[in-house]
């Protein structure tokens, strides 16, 4: 893989990862751009003890664009877009809009006693997948896959080296009824200043986990349960199993993750980056195949924090959708949203016999 890093007009900076050592990138970004937003503002809330980001630059974000003016397609004469070449294999660049940034103007503060603020510091990056606008990460080739898993890789060491930087969080959105406002195959990075609410929950549980069975690891002691059991296993190789958590909370939810645990997915072997290609392309396909129609989804990998417990975490990738059904989406109500309690309209055990057999 060659990797070529060069700025766009506005000072951002994009990275191709070819997968020809005789790729040349040094087409300039011929665009007048606006000067790049300020950082976003952090906000403590106290109830909770958690972080909210108001980034009110991303209003004016671009939403849902015509084909022909998609910002993620590959500049072919006058018209621009924010990726130079002609043509890529996987581009990673700095968000437009991030929710977080390292264009700090604000100093640290308060809204009330109760409520300190402090600038949104970190980095969000945009991955795309291929140049091809129709494609889908299920329509990769596993070479492809693995060309983005190596790009992951690198950016999740890089931005894991930002000053302030706690976590690395690398995620695809897939669908409009998840909310993605460009339809091109893409992903995302978020290089958060603070550990997020989800992974402080699982640690925590892991922590204790590890200290009632003198230092077993909570979530390998779970997947060897899982594939022990078998009943929830979509699919699995000599590397990877995907299967169907016990505890589901969404209709359609599948965790892969490597036999082997490591803390993220720069510390995966060249044998294991090759096995996970053909095996989630499997699951993702299976997913479009249960109702005969593009599945809107998360892909979400859990990556231990960058600089406390990397021992107690398990690399996966947990993904999931809000269908339920051909006709039906499954929504955030009273519970879920209010409360925090999902309730699932489909048993675990049902959902990976249906991928099973899709």
């Amino acid at each position: 893989m060659k990797r070529t890093a060069i700025r766009l007009a506005d000072g951002r900076e994009l990275i191709y990862f070819d997968e020809r050592d005789d790729a040349v990138r040094d087409q300039p970004d011929r665009r007048e751009l606006p000067s790049l937003p300020p950082a976003s503002q952090l906000r403590y809330d106290p109830l909770t003890e958690e972080w909210v980001a108001v980034a009110v630059h991303r209003q004016t974000r671009t939403f849902l664009p015509p084909p022909d003016e998609c910002p993620l397609d590959p500049s072919v004469g006058d018209r621009l877009t924010e990726i130079p070449a002609p043509d890529y294999d996987v581009v990673v660049f700095e968000n437009r809009f991030p929710s977080l940034s390292g264009h700090v103007v604000d100093a640290p503060g308060e809204v009330t006693p109760f409520t300190p603020l402090r600038p949104g510091v970190g980095r969000c990056e945009v991955v795309c997948f291929t140049s091809d606008h129709n494609a889908s990460f299920a329509s990769l080739s596993p070479t492809r896959v693995r060309t983005v898993l190596d790009a992951l890789a690198d950016r999740t060491v890089a931005l894991g080296e930002l000053p302030g930087v706690e976590q690395v969080f690398c995620f695809e959105n897939r669908g409009v009824e998840i909310g993605v406002t460009l339809h091109h195959p893409h992903g995302q990075i978020y290089a958060y200043p603070f550990v997020t609410p989800r992974t402080r929950s699982m640690l925590a549980a892991a922590r204790r986990y590890a200290e009632r069975t003198l230092g077993g690891n909570l979530y390998a002691d779970v997947l060897a349960a899982e594939r022990a059991a078998g009943e929830r296993v979509v699919a699995s190789n000599a590397h990877w199993t995907a299967y169907v958590p016990a505890a589901a909370r969404w209709p359609f939810e599948v965790h892969v993750a490597p036999h082997r645990p490591v803390p993220d997915i720069p510390a995966l072997d060249d044998a294991e980056r090759d096995a996970f290609a053909p095996l989630y392309l499997d699951v993702l396909r299976r997913f479009d195949a249960l109702f005969d129609m593009p599945m809107p989804y998360i892909a979400a990998w859990h990556q231990a924090p960058v600089r406390i417990d990397r021992d107690l975490g398990h690399l996966h990738l947990q993904l999931f959708s809000i269908r339920r059904a051909k006709d039906k989406l499954k929504y955030l109500a009273g519970s879920e949203s209010g409360m925090g309690v999902f309730i699932n309209d489909i048993a675990p055990e049902r959902a990976a016999e249906m991928l099973r057999a899709a």
